[in-house]
């Protein structure tokens, strides 16, 4: 929350965070229906759009398939597994702007496929769950950085609720997902976190909202 002042800026400042939370529904609902889509029109084909556009490793045409392999998955209980961490984690990651969300999503969409492509296993992979580590890693290591005690509150929050999934980066951990999507996404959200980092003097406000 933002202490008022006579100048209005409180009223401003509340309706920019109102303008990127509607934002970040519409943005983030729109991405998740259109994965829905895909998958619908990807069942019907007998998922024939994985062996054409997921991602293979290590090959020539895997490196365009680091463009298409997240909006892509192996069935409809794989998208909904991914589904509603990816609506928190974007919407949260919206709430920061535009501009930091797209940095966060690109950071955590190459990391992911840039992983899977060099270390990868021989099976073609697909899926968005490295998007999602991506972005929870993201918001963990961006509250550290802005020293914002809602940030941090709210990255504690996030990692207990959802702090099962880091152990999805172990390989001896669930072998039959793709831990190199999953280390490979974290690690592209931690370096948009460290490239985002506010400078000393935009360190904001401690009473300033999370994100």
């Amino acid at each position: 929350m933002v202490l008022g002042r006579p100048d209005g800026s409180s009223a401003e400042t509340r309706e920019s965070l109102a303008a990127r939370a509607r934002g970040g529904l519409l943005f983030m609902g729109g991405f998740v229906a259109l994965l829905y889509a895909i998958e619908f029109v990807n069942t019907l084909m007998l998922h024939g759009l994985n062996r054409t556009f997921g991602l293979r490793s290590r090959t020539f045409d895997g490196v365009l398939d680091i463009l298409t392999f997240p909006l892509l998955h192996a069935n409809l209980n794989h998208l909904l597994s991914n589904t509603l961490p990816l609506l928190i984690f974007g919407f949260l990651v919206f709430l920061a702007g535009l501009r930091v969300f797209i940095t966060a999503l690109a950071f955590s969409w190459l990391g992911s496929g840039l992983t899977v492509w060099l270390i990868g296993g021989g099976s073609v992979t697909v899926g968005a769950s490295g998007l999602v580590f991506g972005l929870f890693a993201f918001l963990l290591v961006r509250g550290f950085f802005n020293r914002n005690w809602w940030q941090i509150l709210l990255s504690v929050v996030l990692f207990m609720a959802y702090g099962g999934i880091l152990f999805g980066v172990l390989p001896t951990v669930m072998g039959f997902i793709s831990w190199q999507a999953h280390l490979g996404g974290a690690i592209g959200g931690v370096v948009a976190a460290i490239l985002l980092r506010p400078k000393p003097r935009d360190t904001p406000s401690s009473s300033r909202f999370p994100v």
